[in-house]
């Protein structure tokens, strides 16, 4: 007998609250009980605040029982996975730095998508992990690796990626069950389940090679449609993937017009571009810029918390994870702490300039205990969520297109682009200062306030050359980003001399 005979397969499945990993261990432990196999499943939980995940370890023996009990393990061991599946990048990548992934046994399934860790968002700059690292170090690691966005065709399916997971791990060829055994426990899960087995379908025939047939709604899925022809007709074929996921994003945040307004916004940075001849390095400054403005145009507000948390996929997400069967009630309660600033801003600037006067001074908030799954509780976030068309006539949404304009017209103003490209590219890069929510966004709308008036707008700073503003723009934006509160003093010229200006806090 082979190796293989005389001992269980093992698989390791890391997944993120809200994916459906418990459902994805069912899924499992289901199939394998109908091919007739001992199994055995145990997990993990993880902790909050996505420092990591929750782990979920599965032993099949994938041979009919003969009366006598295999011996199976209740924890993964090093060394010791056949198959180790990933809801998110770096979640494969804690696999792989923790030896579960082996290069003479693992087969490695993971999204590449990314859900930033609370060890990212804490570092002031860019705290990003560097995922290219991880995605050329899985074929090296891994005895066989499959990678691609789960995500994506989880919600081109309508469905959760734990669905995709499953269909990519029966995609691989070494899961030891049938498809139809799988396809057979999913159709057992109940109501979501034909959203389900459309994600299994995907993801196993991504992962099995085949061509996987985007599933396009009625709709938003016609609007994005006729934007999304656009993105191919009018942009060079670098920039098509980040512009449709863009569009997408603009799409379910406003609608077809907001994601027009986008494309024509990106059309003026393209033209900045390609006067130095962008195309050298693939419109670096539009890419990056674009991916800025896509972010900054769909800044949150209570419209979006609201709009999200009374989806219909989301109290299904909750149910499949509650392992709740069809009748069976779940409750949801929410917990809330809107600002007086988070109310402004979704009000007219009449009513919002008052409120912010009267606010000033005043950190308050509203504690809510919201139960989202009440007729009360629905009925209350989706009469917010229904603000949706008014948002442009709030006074947040005036101010950050101003801004907007403000920063476009900096990239273009005095020819940036043709006197220094890296000069475009710091003017670019003041986008990210526009971020977060209540304190956090109002101290960095502050930075950016005085980078303009400082120097963006400023004609003597621009005196001495591209070279002296750029450097005086990085210098600012680096210390911004690590302490709104305080920038550096950066140098610009009066009257041919270097002169200092220093930001210093109020009082």
């Amino acid at each position: 007998m082979n190796e293989q005979a005389v001992r269980p397969f093992t698989i390791l499945v890391a997944a993120l609250g809200g994916e459906g990993g418990g459902m994805l261990a069912d899924w499992l432990v289901d199939a394998a009980i109908h091919e007739g196999f001992t199994v055995q499943s145990t997990s993990i939980p993880g902790v909050s605040q996505r420092t990591g995940a929750t782990t979920y370890y599965v032993e099949i023996f994938p041979a009919p029982s003969t009366g006598r009990l295999p011996v199976m393990a209740l924890v993964p061991s090093p060394g010791g996975i056949d198959l180790m599946a990933a809801s998110e990048l770096v979640e494969a990548g804690r696999a792989m730095q923790n030896a579960f992934v082996v290069a003479d046994r693992t087969t490695l399934v993971a999204s590449t998508h990314r859900i930033y860790a609370t060890s990212e968002k804490m570092v002031p700059g860019d705290g990003r992990y560097a995922a290219e690292r991880i995605i050329s170090a899985a074929p090296q690691l891994a005895q066989r690796a499959i990678l691609f966005d789960m995500l994506r065709l989880a919600q081109e399916a309508g469905t959760v990626i734990n669905a995709v997971l499953f269909g990519a791990m029966a995609g691989s060829g070494v899961l030891p069950l049938s498809v139809a055994a799988c396809e057979a426990a999913i159709g057992r899960g109940g109501k979501a389940s034909a959203a389900s087995l459309r994600g299994f379908r995907l993801g196993f025939a991504q992962a099995a090679g085949e061509a996987a047939r985007p599933v396009l709604r009625s709709g938003a899925g016609a609007a994005m449609a006729n934007v999304d022809d656009r993105v191919h007709r009018e942009f060079p074929g670098v920039l098509h993937e980040l512009l449709d996921r863009a569009v997408a994003r603009l799409l379910d945040y406003q609608d077809a017009a907001y994601a027009g307004r986008f494309l024509d916004r990106v059309h003026q940075i393209l033209a900045v571009d390609r006067e130095t001849e962008g195309g050298a390095d693939g419109f670096q400054l539009t890419r990056e810029a674009a991916r800025l403005l896509s972010l900054w145009m769909s800044y949150e507000d209570v419209i979006r918390v609201a709009d999200l948390k009374t989806r219909g996929r989301r109290f299904a997400r909750v149910r499949a994870e509650a392992l709740a069967e069809t009748g069976q009630p779940v409750v949801i309660v929410d917990y809330l702490k809107p600002g007086i600033v988070e109310v402004a801003d979704i009000l007219p600037p009449g009513l919002a300039d008052p409120l912010r006067r009267w606010a000033r001074g005043r950190p308050l908030a509203f504690a809510l205990r919201l139960k989202t799954s009440s007729i009360a509780g629905f009925l209350s976030l989706r009469l917010l969520a229904l603000l949706k068309p008014w948002r442009r006539k709030s006074s947040r949404f005036l101010m950050e297109e101003a801004t907007i304009e403000r920063w476009l017209a900096a990239l273009k103003r005095l020819g940036y682009a043709s006197l220094d490209r890296g000069l475009a590219l710091e003017i670019a890069q003041c986008a990210r200062l526009v971020r977060g929510y209540g304190e956090t966004q109002r101290r960095g709308r502050q930075a950016l306030e005085k980078i303009f008036t400082t120097l963006l707008e400023n004609e003597a700073a621009a005196g001495p050359g591209p070279v002296h503003l750029k450097q005086a723009i990085r210098g600012a934006l680096t210390a911004a980003l690590a302490d709104p509160d305080c920038a550096p003093p950066p140098v610009v010229a009066s009257g041919g001399k270097d002169r200092t200006v220093v930001w210093l806090k109020a009082g």
